[in-house]
């Protein structure tokens, strides 16, 4: 997907938002138990519930991998079903040697390899240059890369200041940005760390950032949209926990379809 066709959805939709898939049988309503694959079918209401308020979807790979062989099936149909007219993040923070990040790279993009054909992949950035670069070697696909993240242990590495003067998650910024471009490189900065934003856009202003954090994290939408937003819009916001849990009963589709409607609905003042 390019970068125009992400941004066209964005205006269409009057919408940023990404919705999580961070499905967890064991949180699945009850009454989806008695479904062949209950998380295929959680995935599926949930995404008939929010596609019209949301421009992507980002399926956690830690909760299918947990389930072995079954989950990777529930994953490959949940990818699927998603519309094609939205994107769709692997969110796998992947990253290792060169070769092996091609075998990553080749997970998630390549379909006749693995039956998965995602847009994009998260990726860590910490093994520098030759771990990140075979992921961008696939045409048409993104690689999103962890900046600043929104978990309380960020700070152990990432605002670490260096000598010459830069924090770490700068460092990664200025480096990396060359490595691709604002039509295939994206950054994970977390809604908790709104207050760098502003940091952020001086060094990568037209590129997208996701966003995770917005909702039972605590970041605010009203504070990412002021200091992280371009011409563009380049921002996807996800949220995950506050729309697919909403409710956990027979009712959920309407919880989740009323959440992200509530979020639509204030990205569109933003917009």
């Amino acid at each position: 997907m390019t970068k125009q066709e992400i941004v066209q959805q964005i205006f269409q939709k009057k919408s940023y938002l990404c919705v999580g898939l961070d499905t967890d049988i064991q949180k699945v309503p009850k009454h989806l138990l008695e479904y062949a694959d209950p998380v295929f079918e959680f995935n599926k209401r949930i995404i008939d519930a929010t596609k019209e308020y949301c421009v992507a979807y980002k399926p956690n790979i830690a909760f299918y991998e947990a389930m072995g062989s079954k989950g990777w099936e529930s994953l490959r149909k949940t990818l699927e079903y998603i519309p094609k007219e939205c994107f769709t993040i692997a969110d796998a923070k992947r990253g290792d040697i060169g070769n092996t990040s091609g075998l990553y790279a080749r997970t998630f993009f390549d379909k006749e390899s693995s039956g998965l054909d995602f847009d994009s992949v998260t990726v860590a950035p910490y093994m520098g240059h030759d771990s990140i670069l075979p992921f961008l070697e696939y045409p048409g696909k993104w690689v999103i890369l962890l900046a600043l993240t929104s978990n309380p242990g960020a700070m152990d590495f990432q605002e670490i200041q260096l000598p010459d003067g830069d924090m770490i998650f700068e460092k990664v910024l200025n480096t990396s940005k060359n490595w691709g471009s604002s039509e295939s490189l994206m950054y994970v900065v977390g809604a908790t760390r709104a207050e760098r934003l502003q940091q952020i856009r001086k060094i990568v202003p037209d590129h997208f950032l996701l966003i995770p954090g917005v909702g039972a994290q605590g970041g605010s939408l009203a504070d990412v949209s002021k200091y992280g937003m371009n011409k563009d819009c380049g921002l996807l916001v996800n949220s995950s926990r506050g729309i697919i849990y909403a409710r956990s009963d027979e009712h959920f589709e309407e919880a989740a379809a009323e959440e992200a409607k509530k979020i639509q609905t204030e990205m569109q003042g933003f917009l």
